[in-house]
């Protein structure tokens, strides 16, 4: 009975691996019957066919080797020269082009992969069983994951003149990298537009040296000379040299101040025990059921906080009626308008990708890494609440403008 379960054992594996064979012999069959046809029509005419139209003419066989999904492909692969005016060239295939070594789809594999969370060891690791015998070396991970920076600086660089946006959503966050031996916390400046139609679109992300003026006028002017009109609203955190960028930059631009870093401002000036009544008294003005009740509620925070906390009502008048712009935008979309979370929705994505690795290797990398999971869809920035009334937003603002 044990020797029928193990010869039962042996014919199950027998089986896998006769099928996996298969799998990969049709590969390499389908690969090359696929260049041999490109190279019939290179040339017009197929094989041993004699014909005035002939283009060029085959010599001979090149061996490869592709490595692919299933393991390394050794491929027969034809050569030929084309007749192009007076001149004889080698032709060459676009399928499998010169100097390829491995099939898009490992490469699509590694940087999904590395986009998932993984480094250079995990990801040689996750991909050994399938490659086999032909294993990805260091430096093949890292020429793969380093074409993601030429689409990084593609997008830096785009034109947005055919860009609407609507809303601006500016904020700064830290990015953990390694420099110099020394994990140190790096600033990006983060911009996010809201188009017509409701979605979202990653407009910048820029290293700084720090959330200054000079910081975020610079990155709006860039943003400016790439062509993007000014936004209709930009919402803000309470950087003072954010502020005055955008006042320079789109001085017609409506700006809502981030209540929740406003809260977070009041909450620091207050003792710890009037910490829940402050909170409180504040949401009625954020939450209000219109302006004029957050007017009233407002007025009503600075009688009761200007003498028990003077330093809370100050940094409230700080923000003053800016944290109410909202108000003026259709109900649906007030939640969507009163904060700056967009841009932190996307930095904790961002942290809950590489959590695994602690900090990223160079600021390069980093940024690399942020714009790639946005660009991939990895992460998403769906569409804002209420954003069927953008219609009558552009409408308001138009008639306003006129």
């Amino acid at each position: 009975m044990g020797n029928g379960i193990s010869k039962s054992v042996g014919a199950h594996e027998l089986e896998a691996v006769s099928l996996s064979e298969l799998i990969h012999q049709h590969v390499r069959v389908a690969i090359e019957m696929a260049v041999h046809e490109e190279l019939r029509a290179a040339l017009g005419t197929s094989r041993y066919e004699r014909s005035e139209d002939r283009r060029g003419y085959r010599n001979g066989i090149r061996e490869r080797t592709l490595t692919g999904p299933t393991g390394p492909v050794a491929l027969a692969l034809p050569r030929a020269t084309l007749f192009r005016a007076a001149n004889a060239t080698e032709w060459t295939s676009t399928i499998v082009p010169r100097y390829q070594r491995r099939m898009p789809e490992v490469n699509e594999a590694i940087l999904a992969t590395y986009l998932a969370g993984g480094n250079t060891r995990r990801i040689r690791g996750a991909l050994q069983p399938l490659l086999k015998a032909a294993p990805l070396s260091k430096s093949a991970v890292s020429r793969v994951v380093a074409t993601l920076k030429d689409g990084l600086e593609a997008w830096r660089t785009r034109s947005l003149a055919d860009l609407d946006v609507i809303f601006v959503y500016l904020d700064g966050f830290a990015l953990r990298v390694r420099t110099a031996g020394k994990v140190v916390s790096v600033p990006v400046l983060g911009v996010v537009g809201v188009r017509p139609d409701g979605h979202k679109h990653l407009l910048a992300l820029e290293l700084c040296g720090g959330e200054s003026f000079e910081a975020w006028k610079g990155c709006l002017d860039d943003l400016a000379e790439r062509g993007l009109r000014a936004p209709v609203l930009a919402i803000i955190d309470g950087n003072a040299g954010l502020r005055r960028a955008v006042g320079l930059v789109w001085p017609r631009a409506a700006v809502q101040r981030c209540c929740v870093h406003k809260l977070r401002n009041l909450e620091r000036k207050a003792p710890k025990h009037a910490l829940a009544e402050i909170r409180d008294d504040f949401h009625r003005i954020v939450y209000a059921a219109n302006a004029d009740t957050a007017r009233t509620a407002y007025a009503a925070f600075e009688r009761t906080w200007s003498k028990r906390c003077p330093g809370v009502v100050t940094s409230l008048r700080e923000g003053g009626d800016e944290l109410l712009t909202f108000f003026r935008f259709p109900k649906a979309q007030w939640k969507t308008l009163r904060t700056t979370n967009t841009i932190e929705r996307l930095h904790e994505e961002f942290r809950r990708r590489v959590k695994t690795q602690g900090s990223l290797p160079t600021e390069d990398a980093a940024l690399t890494l942020l714009f790639s999971l946005v660009a991939s869809g990895q992460i998403k920035l769906r569409k804002i609440d209420g954003w069927q009334k953008i219609g009558a937003v552009l409408s308001q603002h138009a008639s306003v403008a006129a």
